[in-house]
């Protein structure tokens, strides 16, 4: 099993390299992190995160390494991203390891996070997956979510908390 936690300050660079690994890109055209998470579309996920609403939680294994995250924050509409329904839905985010996939942390960390949003008062997550993701459109779905809107070729999925 693995455990669930709030992220620390200093563990913020994982929390980038989960950020950089969500983002479906074919892996021969995936520019260097740096690059890619400084774009203008892309730095509205992480610039001056912690926020008041930005949450973040990072899973460990049995010795204590990082595998995996999941994280919230809120958008607005003037500067919404994908997953983006409302300026009170919290917009959700997860990665995990590949070594550690297939053993149940998506599920876990999900949970986690509804949870968390949900002692929060928030009433909903959005979320954005891109269609060709199957394994992560039937976990979603299996946690609740429902499909809202496709946006080229991502989906936008809402979980009512």
């Amino acid at each position: 099993m693995f455990e669930i936690r709030y992220i620390k300050e200093n563990e913020k660079n994982f929390l980038m390299e989960m950020l950089y690994e969500s983002i479906h890109i074919e892996i021969e055209k995936k520019p260097p992190l740096d690059e890619l998470l400084c774009t203008d579309e892309l730095k509205k996920y992480h610039q001056n995160w912690g926020r008041k609403d930005d949450k973040a939680l990072l899973a460990i294994d049995n010795s204590g390494t990082p595998v995996g995250a999941v994280w919230y924050r809120l958008f607005s509409s003037e500067d919404r991203g994908y997953g983006y329904v409302n300026d009170v839905y919290a917009r959700v985010r997860n990665c995990y390891k590949k070594e550690v996939r297939g053993k149940g942390l998506g599920t876990q960390l999900m949970y986690s996070i509804r949870d968390e949003a949900k002692s929060n008062s928030f009433k909903a997550l959005s979320l954005s997956v891109d269609g060709d993701n199957t394994n992560a459109i039937n976990l979603y779905r299996s946690l609740g979510f429902t499909e809202v809107e496709i946006e080229g070729t991502s989906i936008t999925m809402l979980l009512n908390t």
